[in-house]
């Protein structure tokens, strides 16, 4: 997955607001919490993929060649995507989708309800 696909798939998720910052990375989050980051940091200068992921997800996905805990992040369960084939666009995409859903999931009702969404991270109906 390019950047300005990941940016793309991420401006697709409701309620989610974008910047740019820490050395040119691009940062999506959804209620203003982190759920997914694109930039060159780590080994070589490619763009690399982190999202947040569940316990679960972290344990089998730092298993594999190519994803690693993500710098600065690793304690809060977050992995990094080194290597461009270490997931498919699919898997990626169903990463960060899930990625969205649990932060959204952290957000109070409230908030929740101004973005537009559940309690999962869905959209509500209009």
């Amino acid at each position: 997955m390019t950047r300005d696909e990941f940016d793309s798939l991420c401006g697709t998720l409701p309620g989610t607001t974008h910047v740019v910052q820490w050395g040119g990375a691009s940062v999506w989050k959804v209620g203003g919490k982190i759920f997914a980051i694109c930039g060159p940091w780590g080994d070589g200068t490619h763009q690399k993929i982190s999202f947040k992921c569940s316990r679960f997800s972290y344990e089998i996905l730092t298993q594999q060649n190519g994803i690693v805990p993500a710098p600065y992040l690793a304690r809060a369960e977050w992995v990094q995507v080194q290597a461009p084939d270490a997931l498919t666009d699919d898997e990626l995409r169903a990463y960060i989708e899930q990625a969205h859903g649990i932060i959204a999931a952290k957000l109070s009702k409230s908030l929740r309800l101004s973005l537009g969404l559940t309690n999962a991270g869905e959209r509500t109906a209009p």
